[in-house]
């Protein structure tokens, strides 16, 4: 490792503490970052194919001169009067469903996870929340019950609140048509309504990101859905990783799922790196809880962040980059095919628009996760200049989420390279 990042490491554990996650056995100094690419201090150029915080890429020129413009003009919170947070809401729903008109401004998608389910119970009256068990939707002292790797030793007795179901797994267990799934939930539900908190909410990823983007058909969802609204609760769909156009078909994951939340949250990818996320809703479930709850948050929704977040818009629409996404997704799931046919270490593929991966496992008969494998391939892709990652349950799906400006040429570069390292290992 080199010397500058041991004294980098040896900072971060002074000022930090112990625990703090890093990427990488031999991490990365980051100094600059350009669409795709990033540079570390000793000026070596990395492809960047996970971050989907940079939606429209690194340092987007349209996302920066709107942050300038706006900073050098005025930055307060909502307690004033301004135009930026009211454009943007507007431009932000009508991509949405008509039910969808009003939205909470919010800096990360943990505290827009955190308001959505205070929604729920405002509306319901109740608290029961259902998520899968392999799932993540923040780091709030709330929204951290949701993920079972995250369960703190305290849970300051909200554990009590949540159930959990299955997450689906297209490679292991079939489900073709979502029935399973909404039979779980309707068990957890059950279990709920006879506790003394009832059922207020599902919220899923609807591209079920975390759990590994199992391969699902077009409206796979709606059984669930249809379980939860038959039982009075509202359905919550995180989109913080899935939404403004990168599953390539649709510009929200919920639409490819044919289902109309109740409640989307998002975050991340929303200001391409500024610290934005939201809550949006209908108006009579915002009136509920705002008339149940009072939320004021100093950073959220200010001119700023709403400028670059408005940019985003911007140039996903100029720049069609969801069709983009398609285009390149389906030449990557070609590449994908085309490596599972000369690997036997990767036991499945799955794609849609700038989301693909493939599961490595150590034998495609029993289909046992290669857990530790994957983590030697991730850190080898890195030393020949391609940053990815992992997920899924056992943590041996591949991760690839690149900006959305990403190319068929940038797609021929990480596959290349890949196909190096799985040759190599």
């Amino acid at each position: 490792m080199p010397g500058s990042n041991k004294s980098l490491l040896a900072r971060r554990a002074r000022l930090l503490g112990p625990n703090v996650p890093i990427f990488y056995n031999d991490p990365v100094h980051l100094v600059k970052g350009e669409g795709v690419w990033l540079w570390d201090a000793d000026g070596r150029k990395f492809l960047d194919c996970y971050n989907n915080v940079p939606h429209v890429g690194h340092c987007n020129p349209r996302v920066v001169e709107a942050i300038h413009r706006q900073a050098s003009t005025l930055n307060t919170h909502t307690r004033y009067l301004h135009e930026g947070m009211l454009d943007y809401i507007e431009r932000l729903t009508s991509t949405m469903h008509s039910g969808l008109t009003t939205a909470v401004m919010t800096c990360t998608g943990s505290e827009a996870n955190d308001i959505a389910l205070r929604m729920a119970e405002a509306v319901t009256g109740r608290r029961g929340i259902i998520a899968t068990d392999a799932t993540y939707h923040g780091n709030s002292a709330l929204v951290s019950q949701l993920s079972r790797s995250n369960v703190p030793a305290s849970g300051f007795g909200l554990e009590d609140y949540f159930r959990h179901v299955v997450a689906p797994d297209s490679y292991r267990h079939s489900d073709p048509e979502g029935l399973l799934f909404a039979n779980a939930v309707a068990e957890k539900i059950a279990e709920l309504q006879k506790s003394p908190h009832g059922f207020a909410a599902l919220i899923v990823c609807p591209f079920f990101l975390n759990e590994g983007f199992p391969s699902q058909v077009a409206g796979w969802l709606k059984p669930a859905a249809a379980v939860v609204r038959k039982a009075g609760g509202m359905l919550i769909c995180d989109e913080v990783q899935s939404g403004f156009g990168r599953i390539g078909s649709h510009f929200w994951a919920y639409e490819k799922q044919q289902i109309q939340p109740d409640i989307v949250v998002l975050g991340k990818p929303m200001a391409n790196g500024h610290p934005v996320g939201a809550v949006v809703s209908s108006l009579d479930t915002m009136t509920v809880f705002r008339k149940s709850f009072r939320y004021f948050n100093t950073f959220g929704g200010n001119p700023v962040s709403c400028a670059a977040a408005m940019a985003v818009l911007e140039e996903l629409e100029e720049y069609q980059l969801m069709a983009h996404a398609q285009k390149v997704g389906d030449y990557a799931l070609e590449r994908l095919r085309q490596l599972q046919k000369k690997y036997d270490c990767i036991g499945d593929i799955r794609s849609s628009g700038l989301v693909f991966g493939a599961e490595l496992v150590l034998d495609k008969a029993t289909k046992e996760p290669a857990s530790e494998y994957t983590d030697t391939i991730i850190n080898a892709m890195r030393h020949k200049g391609v940053l990815l990652s992992k997920l899924g349950r056992y943590k041996n799906t591949l991760k690839i989420r690149p900006p959305m400006p990403f190319s068929t040429e940038n797609a021929d570069l990480l596959f290349n390279t890949l196909d190096e390292v799985l040759a190599e290992s």
